[in-house]
């Protein structure tokens, strides 16, 4: 988001000195992107024989012949026409003596999106492609690059249009940006009847597509219905919807970076496929704070994901219901509940890695933490119950002591454990006692400790203990062996049967340690 001096900087007079511009920035390629059309071929034109303003802190200069490339990408969607575009762009290449590279498209597969869109993308990864190994050839990093592309005045006012019609917000209304990293439209202020103007003026001839007559696609509706009815109120439409185009483009990137700061401050977990947001403070931010979170929620999860209104508003109103679920695009679960909002691919799998814990030894899990066992002996005169007390404050939360012996372990076993080499050897060469890490599973009982022998199941402790269903996957659950009786429900529960009492002779410390 540019300051008021970076604004004006950009846009100051011609004639004005120079920012100060480094060799990567003047040695690196610049690639046109021509479809052979009036725009693009004025677009050529100028860039060989005018000065542009490509973006590069030098305002409207002269773009060395040596850097400038061109793109063209055949789609094939006009039969001959589409090879008769071909043959003039390079045509008109050859005349300038530029390189030019031809990329050729098939639409076979859309997968549900539109044919335009799908050109689109096709001509901005080629071009992207070409970028990349240009830069690579003339050793400059690809930030330095730049894509020019011929949209104008009249392309901006036309998505303007489209996107009122469809229903948009800040971003939609904002049009065609200016410039989106390397990407830069130096021709944005001028209109197609300008640049038409211009080309008849050199004697130069374009290449004209003929379904650009036909009203049936959006765009040309709004070409030849719309903006002829809309400049009869203001001759001067093109010019007044960029500089609204502007204003809006600004406020956007301005709310998008409040909207970023205030959700990687929500942010209680992210994962591959998962996002975790604290549901009070998106509930306590302002709506269009919280509508940008929704958006960028899902988009981490899943970038190609693209959400309407509708969708936005009812992750909300969930939020604001303080329970509820529902399945967005893609397929992504949203859901909250117990003050969390989380949101998850169908593929997302975030179980924990299933395997033995050594005593002593530590595993890894979940949220930068581990699950550490150590062995302890209990002494004469020591009380056991005491020291399970102070192990887990009365919470058995973080951690706990366990019997040893009624996890079917020998004191003889388990006294030569205790011996600080024997444990060693013992828990390196898969010997000794340990205990099996996994999560949870359908159907898993224990017996939870107060309960007095009575079972739970598990899925009931955890929802008990508020613990959303996107994050029950990363709680650890201890057992006795794989498929066996559950322990400890790490962090949740202990299972009675598995508590200290007077006769404890030997214990085993679980705990719950975050990484430091």
């Amino acid at each position: 988001m540019p300051t008021v001096a970076q604004h004006y900087l950009s846009h100051r007079p011609q004639g004005a000195p120079l920012a100060s511009v480094g060799a990567e920035e003047l040695n690196a390629p610049v690639v046109l992107m021509v479809s052979g059309g009036a725009d693009s071929t004025a677009l050529l034109l100028m860039a060989c024989t005018s000065k542009l303003d490509v973006a590069d802190g030098r305002g409207r200069a002269r773009i060395a012949r040596e850097r400038l490339h061109v793109l063209h990408v055949n789609h094939h969607l006009r039969g001959d026409a589409s090879d008769g575009d071909e043959a003039f762009v390079r045509d008109l290449c050859a005349r300038y003596g530029l390189p030019l590279c031809v990329e050729h498209a098939t639409f076979t597969q859309l997968d549900g999106q539109n044919l335009e869109a799908a050109a689109r993308e096709v001509r901005y990864a080629a071009a992207l492609r070409y970028v990349r190994d240009l830069s690579r050839e003339a050793g400059t990093p690809r930030s330095a690059a730049r894509i020019l592309t011929a949209h104008t005045a009249s392309d901006r006012t036309e998505t303007f249009f489209m996107n009122a019609i469809k229903g948009s917000g800040p971003a939609g209304l904002s049009s065609i940006p200016r410039r989106r990293n390397i990407i830069v439209r130096p021709l944005i202020d001028m209109t197609h009847a300008d640049l038409v103007h211009y080309l008849q003026v050199v004697g130069q001839p374009w290449r004209e597509d003929e379904s650009n007559s036909d009203t049936s696609y959006l765009r040309n509706f709004i070409r030849h219905k719309v903006v002829p009815v809309a400049a009869q109120r203001n001759g001067n439409l093109e010019k007044t919807v960029g500089a609204a185009c502007d204003i809006l483009g600004d406020e956007d990137a301005f709310m998008s970076q409040l909207a970023s700061q205030a959700f990687r401050s929500c942010v209680r977990r992210q994962q591959d496929g998962l996002v975790v947001l604290d549901a009070r403070r998106v509930a306590a931010s302002e709506i269009a704070i919280a509508r940008r979170m929704v958006r960028l929620a899902v988009k981490m999860v899943d970038p190609e994901v693209r959400l309407e209104m509708r969708h936005v508003e009812s992750v909300l109103a969930r939020v604001g219901a303080g329970e509820g679920s529902l399945t967005l695009p893609g397929g992504i679960d949203a859901r909250m509940e117990f003050g969390a909002l989380s949101f998850r691919t169908a593929s997302a799998r975030e179980e924990l890695v299933a395997t033995w814990l050594h005593v002593p030894g530590m595993i890894p899990t979940a949220n930068e933490s581990i699950l550490e066992a150590s062995l302890v002996r209990v002494l004469s005169g020591e009380d056991p119950l005491a020291m399970a007390r102070d192990v887990d404050g009365g919470s058995h939360r973080r951690a706990v002591l366990l019997d040893a012996e009624s996890l079917g372990y020998a004191a003889r076993d388990l006294e030569m454990a205790c011996c600080d080499k024997a444990s060693s050897r013992n828990a390196a060469d898969g010997r000794g006692p340990r205990l099996w890490v996994d999560s949870a599973a359908p159907g898993d009982i224990m017996c939870p400790l107060g309960m007095h022998g009575r079972t739970k199941k598990v899925s009931d402790i955890l929802g008990a203990a508020r613990i959303p269903v996107a994050e029950r996957s990363l709680v650890p659950v201890v057992r006795t062996a794989p498929a066996g009786t559950i322990v400890w429900v790490a962090g949740v529960r202990l299972d009675e049967r598995f508590k200290c009492t007077p006769a404890t002779r030997f214990a085993i410390k679980l705990e719950m340690r975050r990484v430091v």
